[in-house]
């Protein structure tokens, strides 16, 4: 869709595409817009239940890659009704999920992307502030971190315990 005009609540992305021979880079742009938004690879009944039109990333712009003959960048704007408030892994999901293994492209690449300060607004942080849990955990001068118990399954409660405990005594 290149005459559509970006807004400023609009999720931007650029990708890095390099087409299938054959593929003109504009096909290509189209179908990252499109297998990261609202398309599919068939058609589905219920494609006719709502507007798509609404929720479809659109390829904007698409531009060589200086010194690349094959790559292009294609930039692509999802509007915000696509995604769910405060869910980095709902946005994340969609923009760089399964267009990763789509068969019109040799290879893709996301390059860049702008969160919009009206969907950033919808990420609520910590209750209390960095400054409140340095305090609780009495720990200061030095990055907190977290971690992802392993195994995630089949731990009974006191070994699970004993892990997060050993977790987040560092």
């Amino acid at each position: 869709t290149p005459e559509y005009e970006t807004k400023d609540t609009d999720i931007l992305a650029a990708f890095r595409v390099t087409p299938q021979p054959g593929v003109p880079p504009e096909e290509a742009g189209a179908a990252v817009a499109a297998e990261s938004s609202t398309g599919t690879w068939t058609t589905v009944w219920t494609d006719g239940l709502t507007s798509l039109d609404r929720y479809k990333g659109r390829c904007y712009h698409i531009e060589p890659v200086a010194g690349e003959e094959t790559q292009f960048i294609a930039y692509v704007a999802y509007p915000l009704d696509l995604f769910e408030e405060g869910s980095v892994t709902n946005m994340f999901t969609s923009i760089v999920g399964n267009v990763f293994g789509f068969k019109a492209l040799r290879a893709l690449r996301l390059e860049d992307l702008r969160i919009p300060p009206a969907y950033v607004k919808t990420f609520q942080g910590p209750p209390h502030g960095i400054q409140v849990e340095r305090d609780k955990l009495n720990k200061y001068g030095r990055p907190l971190l977290g971690c992802t118990i392993k195994p995630k399954l089949g731990l009974s409660a006191k070994n699970y315990g004993r892990a997060v405990y050993e977790c987040l005594r560092g």
